[in-house]
């Protein structure tokens, strides 16, 4: 049995995840229901749950004013919202798990189970120390990224990162120290994360830092020639916009 506290301001939402748990997740057992951040703190105190779920959006303190209250969090966290595309693509850097508003009831029941496997794992909870940085340093070079991989979750810094090769549905990620680290995400995952961060994806095979180009030599598409010694084929339809992007830099 999973114990869950569910934070969120909006008294018919706490309510209503709380029935969803009931009928679709007899695995667990809500141990309190708050309705702000302070309200919170002191009941997960109180009662110590394996589970947080927890509202992003409140008016007296986010989710991530309550997270910080806590020297040390023992928790699993499964963040709840309705919008702030910031705050998604922070938590989906740092591989923390969230569902949207209104919520899915095939979402929530893997989100549980997820959950569960994360806490019969024992889990290092480092993802939350990383994301409140993250959050606090938007689009910083410092930022961290979590990077899953078959062994687990490696946490690299951003700029570290020269390029990305797709391999089928994993991704090789090559660093500015020669090392390479194989992870199980697609490579859109990381275009999608990376936009921000002076990546572009000058192929479908290819992400790559801008920071790191050392040559682009022209041609139908061209090519770059990045700090690693690696040749990069620039895709001819994606050429125009590379340009364009490149003398942004």
């Amino acid at each position: 049995m999973i114990s869950v506290v569910i934070v969120d301001d909006v008294k018919k939402s706490r309510e209503t995840l709380e029935q969803m748990l009931q009928n679709y997740c007899p695995h667990t057992e809500v141990v309190g229901k708050a309705g702000s951040a302070n309200e919170a703190f002191k009941l997960i105190q109180e009662t110590e749950p394996q589970l947080v779920l927890l509202d992003i959006e409140m008016p007296n303190g986010t989710g991530f004013d309550l997270l910080e209250m806590f020297d040390s969090i023992s928790f699993e966290v499964i963040f709840t919202t309705a919008f702030d595309q910031y705050a998604l693509k922070a938590i989906k850097f740092c591989a923390l798990d969230y569902l949207l508003k209104p919520i899915d009831i095939k979402e929530l029941i893997q989100s549980i189970h997820k959950a569960g496997e994360r806490l019969r794992n024992h889990n290092e909870k480092d993802n939350f120390s990383h994301l409140l940085t993250n959050l606090k340093h938007k689009n910083s070079p410092t930022n961290k990224l979590a990077l899953p991989t078959q062994e687990g979750l490696v946490f690299i810094v951003v700029q570290e990162i020269i390029r990305c090769e797709a391999e089928g549905n994993y991704t090789s990620i090559f660093f500015k120290s020669g090392k390479r680290i194989v992870t199980t995400r697609k490579i859109k995952d990381f275009e999608e994360l990376l936009s921000e961060h002076h990546f572009f994806r000058v192929h479908r095979s290819h992400l790559i830092n801008l920071s790191y180009i050392e040559k682009y030599f022209k041609g139908d598409g061209g090519y770059v020639v990045m700090a690693d010694g690696s040749s990069i084929d620039v895709a001819r339809r994606k050429k125009e916009d590379f340009l364009e992007r490149l003398s942004r830099v």
